[in-house]
């Protein structure tokens, strides 16, 4: 059974005005406006976010792929043996951009501190490399459908997981190696009926004592930044991040 996209793309592909394949034409035209649609309305809700990748590198990355994928349907010679067609498989160029897209994502991914940042857009990345291809396999609908629930991932779904983390978040606390910090933290966090996880210690190579955790709390007028003004005013400690909030109190 077809689908409605491999029937437009039958149609239109076995319109001829003459000898000339004006469908094949239109066709990849689009395609690629399509593309251009498709992967700049996500550029541009990173743009917006001011991200490493923006607009034009989800552009590049959509209409890049798409216009591989093209070019592996069309841009090869039907190959005879003996008057027989020779089956070829379309899928070796596109599957080829997916794992090469993997390598520029990397480049947006950047590990600072105890925290990652960049994933999403990394993932976007990778995500407009996968439209590019449906659009330019003719898989229209499934473009536009995976486009529409991408941008209700990076706009709806970022509130509720501001909700969910507002009540996790990571601290990042910068101290003198002699500071009785620890110690002092337990007793603040508990003051506030909070919880740590994941209590992680290491120091640098300047001597400077770094220590990360997560405060679990399930108060409802919790505030962390309570708890990181009372940790800042500790003896010895130069400074605490919030990660969530990316509030600094020196």
């Amino acid at each position: 059974m077809k689908t409605i996209d491999q029937v437009i793309a039958d149609k239109l592909g076995n319109w001829y005005i003459g000898d000339w394949p004006i469908g094949n034409f239109i066709l990849c035209t689009i395609s690629l406006l399509l593309c251009v649609i498709l992967c700049g309305a996500i550029g541009i809700e990173r743009e917006k976010r001011g991200r490493s990748a923006g607009l034009r590198t989800h552009l590049l990355v959509g209409v890049g792929s798409c216009i591989v994928m093209i070019i592996s349907i069309y841009g090869f010679p039907t190959i005879y043996v003996d008057g027989t067609v020779m089956n070829r498989d379309i899928a070796r160029l596109a599957a080829q951009i997916v794992s090469g897209i993997g390598f520029l994502g990397a480049g947006a991914i950047i590990h600072k501190n105890a925290g990652t940042k960049g994933l999403t857009t990394a993932a976007s990345i990778w995500i407009v490399m996968a439209i590019g291809l449906a659009c330019g396999s003719f898989n229209f609908i499934l473009a536009i459908g995976g486009t529409v629930l991408i941008i209700l991932v990076l706009t709806v779904f970022i509130k509720i997981e501001n909700r969910i983390i507002k009540k996790n978040p990571l601290f990042i606390i910068h101290s003198t190696i002699d500071s009785p910090v620890a110690g002092k933290i337990i007793e603040i966090t508990n003051k506030y009926n909070s919880k740590i996880e994941n209590l992680k210690s290491e120091i640098d190579d300047e001597g400077i004592l770094e220590i990360t955790f997560y405060v679990l709390s399930n108060a409802q007028n919790f505030d962390p930044n309570i708890i990181s003004t009372e940790i800042s005013s500790i003896e010895g400690v130069k400074d605490v991040q919030i990660l969530n909030n990316a509030k600094k109190v020196r």
